[in-house]
């Protein structure tokens, strides 16, 4: 038998296998079950029942890694082969106030704080995020739409629940000149999603960002690329959604497969479209009230950059 469990991080890998691959080499004796890795993903080969119980304590060890907890060597040890039960037991006491704070407000960061809602509308974008496939947020900047839908897709990716994630915006303020930027087509757009990858440093690392994208689960993709692709089994971000004409949008949205989630983020009141009405308020009037899609419109108030912030979305809303 055969159990799979996604990682994180190369530095989760090393935690779970040991000095020069100890742990795996007792895992083999003492319970016949065969650890490897590859492609980001840690492999369980072995009798049922000793994968199952493998399986618990692996589970059990990345959960405290992601909580922002520093194991020791010898407690992942004597949690990999529950040997040491004082050990055990200290690492359970240094972080269980903590880590029961985590639970709590359903978090999804690697180290520090978890995001938590700061408002009402904020609380119930997350509430949409954990129970619809696809969910639309409109808003002034610095309101948490592209953090927490990110938060989300990290989560997901850690529950397993998603295999990769998928981030995509137009590129409308390059336009035709998106060919004279240097770089690949990686290196043009990776400028206009520079939002996305500083919410994933910070609820992960630059370390695990770079790993996840060199595995490819976290893939770049320009909307325009996006025709007659399917994601099947991933968490699919748009930002900048004001900026995809309606035309743009239906072609992103049927590009959804099996076991997919989405979330479409903007600011309606900041499109750039030069006589081209927005695709995400086109859809948000569509498709908003279909069942398993939810949209969240976020105002002033839920701006929680800073005050001058939200002083100056009040002064261009009047």
């Amino acid at each position: 038998m055969e159990h799979r469990i996604p990682l994180m991080s190369l530095e989760e890998e090393q935690s779970l296998f040991g000095p020069h691959d100890r742990y795996v080499k007792q895992v083999a004796r003492r319970h016949q079950v065969r650890m490897s890795s590859r492609g980001g993903t840690l492999r369980l080969k072995g009798p049922q029942e000793e994968i199952d119980i493998m399986h618990a304590r692996v589970d059990k060890i990345l959960e405290l890694l992601r909580s922002g907890r520093e194991l020791e060597a010898n407690e992942i040890e004597a949690m990999l082969f529950d040997e040491d039960i004082n050990a055990k037991a200290a690492v359970s006491k240094k972080g269980g106030e903590g880590h029961r704070k985590n639970d709590q407000r359903g978090s999804v960061r690697a180290s520090g704080k978890w995001p938590t809602a700061r408002t009402e509308a904020q609380q119930r974008y997350l509430d949409l995020l954990r129970t619809k496939d696809l969910v639309f947020s409109s808003g002034p900047a610095g309101t948490g739409k592209t953090y927490l839908a990110v938060a989300a897709a990290v989560r997901s990716l850690r529950e397993g629940s998603s295999k990769r994630l998928v981030l995509t915006r137009p590129a409308v303020e390059a336009g035709e000149h998106l060919g004279f930027l240097p770089g690949d087509l990686e290196d043009k757009i990776d400028p206009y999603l520079r939002p996305l990858f500083d919410a994933l440093n910070d609820l992960m690392s630059p370390a695990a960002t770079r790993r996840m994208r060199e595995l490819d689960i976290i893939e770049v993709a320009p909307l325009a690329f996006m025709r007659g692709r399917t994601f099947n089994d991933s968490f699919v971000i748009l930002d900048e959604a004001q900026n995809a004409t309606s035309v743009q949008m239906k072609m992103f949205l049927t590009r959804l497969g099996e076991r997919t989630k989405a979330v479409v983020t903007g600011d309606i009141s900041q499109t750039d479209l030069p006589g081209s009405k927005s695709g995400l308020k086109d859809a948000i009037r569509r498709l908003g009230s279909i069942e398993g899609v939810g949209a969240v419109e976020f105002a002033a108030q839920d701006v929680q950059r800073s005050s001058l912030v939200a002083r100056i979305v009040r002064a261009y809303e009047s």
